[in-house]
């Protein structure tokens, strides 16, 4: 049989990244696309507790089960487990191919992300894509083997419970250069600073927006997903849901003896 994977992004079910992920897995594997009508960036694992969802059923990727979802990302995961997935589980949850970077801290941020977290919350195994290239038209076409690979061998072997894949491409042009390689690394540290422009508006109000710099608070380390793509390496970062420091709370038990 088939493998049967659910797919969703946090760019839109319109995106050229979802519509390139999916044109790499659906000679394989029968494709479920669920994904916000809208563009949905920075709502991390962000659901919707106060406001009503609403599908609707897509045609506009060929080889794939498509539908919007008026809610974020995760809603998107928990929607269609729900109310299209009633006959057959998925075998793998996939997010992306986003458009831009969701390394180091982003990952905290990232709706992609919040698509691979809630998988595994689910227990399913799940990968987030992501493409260092902000382009929303980006030709991601030199991507499809690695994908392909990394896909194929989760399939296989599975993820430890708990564990999904952040999985970030570094900006190249296939023309001209290839990837260094695959490199297997932590996630980095860094900040987001600068990150409120404030405004006043011609009716005599202020507003804000929310923008921002990176700076890599750890420049020269070598073992991180920031290096990795500075480097021309495919970063894979596998991401825990279980976010408990264990050596800090063997420390603190001996707060209370």
């Amino acid at each position: 049989m088939r493998p049967f994977i659910l797919i969703s992004n946090d760019d839109g079910y319109h995106s050229n990244g979802i519509r390139t992920l999916v044109s790499f897995l659906s000679n394989f594997a029968d494709i479920l696309v669920c994904a916000p009508e809208a563009a949905r960036s920075g709502y991390s694992c962000a659901f919707s507790a106060v406001n009503y969802l609403r599908l609707k059923q897509r045609h506009n990727i060929p080889g794939a089960d498509v539908w919007s979802c008026t809610g974020t990302p995760v809603d998107c995961v928990k929607i269609a487990l729900d109310q299209l997935c009633t006959d057959r589980r998925p075998d793998l949850i996939l997010g992306g191919i986003n458009h831009g970077d969701n390394s180091s801290v982003n990952n905290h941020y990232s709706g992609t992300m919040g698509v691979a977290l809630e998988g595994c919350m689910k227990y399913i195994p799940s990968i987030a894509f992501s493409s260092c290239d902000y382009n929303e038209n980006a030709d991601l076409s030199y991507l499809r083997d690695y994908i392909r690979r990394i896909v194929n061998r989760v399939l296989a072997d599975g993820l430890p419970k708990g564990v999904c894949l952040n999985v970030n491409f570094p900006k190249i042009d296939p023309a001209k250069e290839q990837f260094a390689g695959v490199r297997v690394c932590r996630m980095g540290f860094g900040s987001w600073i600068n990150e409120v422009v404030k405004c006043r508006h011609p009716r005599g109000y202020d507003y804000y927006w929310m923008v921002g710099e990176y700076r890599d608070d750890e420049p020269d380390a070598t073992d991180n997903d920031r290096w990795a793509l500075a480097h021309k390496y495919v970063a894979m970062t596998p991401t825990r849901v279980d976010v408990t420091d264990y050596e800090s709370m063997e420390k603190m038990k001996e707060w209370f003896k």
